[in-house]
């Protein structure tokens, strides 16, 4: 081509693209040609990146619309603004209405001691008190703490307490229950439970104790199996005025002879594991009144003792069930 035909077609060229962009736009988009699909199957096709320029033509989509009028101007703070009025907002240092203002730190003044209980104290303080109930299991006790005067229930069971006095429970006038089991008491004074007049259960297993004291009318549970008391450390009819006595366990202990005589309201009767090689016919039913029926008495149990229960067939002729024990 001769350099003539050059310089025209670079006039030409310079001319369309001196047009403005819109009018660029209708003079070179031609319409689309729909021939180009009549023969796209588009219900069988796998479009991957490698033909998707085989498949679909992107030429028409070479220029973006412009959205740069549409998109609105956001200005982005980091600061809240201000109020209209600066007036509104409190001086640094002003105290609103119903804003208490604290106190500053440092010992500007004493600190009020806390109050302290007077009679509950030294028994709180190495028990646990809950209600009208102390429990000092387990805390390594060689003597019981003085009790609240309110204190209704007791447990000062795993401990080292040797010996009971009788101004542990002084006035203590609602105490219903003791549980000292597992402890090492040898010695209970004369009146340490005498004096009780709500003491319901009393119970003493596992300890060292060699005799019993006089017990309380209102008592209906004594346990103390697992001792070393023999015959002789109960009081002569020990429990005969015991009118409201449920259950007397006294196993594993030197018993010599059943204790007698058992108040009617008695149901339960543990002598298991003693020497106990006797009984009188009386014990349990009186031998003048062959209709005698002593229903309470439900739980007798003489096993673990050198007797022979059969030897004595008369003597369990009112009782609703046989002892458990030796009958050969």
């Amino acid at each position: 081509m001769c350099p003539l035909g050059w310089l025209v077609a670079s006039l030409c060229l310079g001319t369309l693209w001196a047009v403005p962009a819109k009018e660029r736009r209708k003079v070179e988009k031609p319409k689309a040609d729909l021939t180009l699909y009549e023969n796209l199957d588009l219900e069988n096709y796998d479009l991957t990146v490698d033909n998707y320029g085989d498949i679909l033509d992107l030429g028409n989509y070479e220029e973006l619309y412009d959205y740069g009028d549409l998109v609105p101007k956001i200005e982005v703070g980091t600061l809240a603004p201000r109020p209209k009025d600066p007036k509104t907002l409190p001086e640094l240092g002003e105290t609103t209405a119903g804003t208490p203002k604290l106190p500053p730190p440092g010992g500007a003044g004493p600190v009020p001691p806390a109050p302290i209980p007077g009679q509950a104290l030294p028994c709180c303080l190495l028990c646990l008190c809950l209600g009208s109930s102390v429990y000092c299991d387990d805390a390594e006790l060689e003597q019981l703490p003085a009790l609240p005067p309110h204190t209704e229930y007791l447990y000062g069971r795993f401990n080292r307490i040797a010996a009971v006095r009788a101004r542990d429970f002084a006035g203590l006038e609602k105490l219903k229950r003791i549980d000292l089991s597992s402890n090492s008491i040898r010695r209970v004074e004369a009146d340490a439970f005498r004096l009780l007049p709500s003491l319901q259960e009393l119970l003493l297993p596992r300890n060292r104790l060699g005799a019993l004291p006089e017990l309380p009318r209102s008592l209906r549970r004594l346990d103390a199996s697992g001792n070393r008391i023999p015959s002789a450390g109960l009081r002569p009819e020990a429990f005969r005025d015991l009118k409201q006595l449920q259950f007397l366990h006294l196993s594993d202990n030197q018993l010599d002879f059943i204790p007698v005589p058992l108040p009617e309201s008695l149901r339960s009767l543990h002598l298991q594991n003693n020497n106990i090689r006797t009984m009188h016919e009386d014990t349990f039913c009186d031998s003048q009144d062959q209709g005698q029926i002593r229903r309470a008495l439900e739980d007798i149990r003489l096993d673990g003792n050198p007797i022979n229960l059969s030897l004595f067939p008369n003597a369990f002729f009112c009782l609703p069930r046989l002892p458990t024990g030796r009958f050969s």
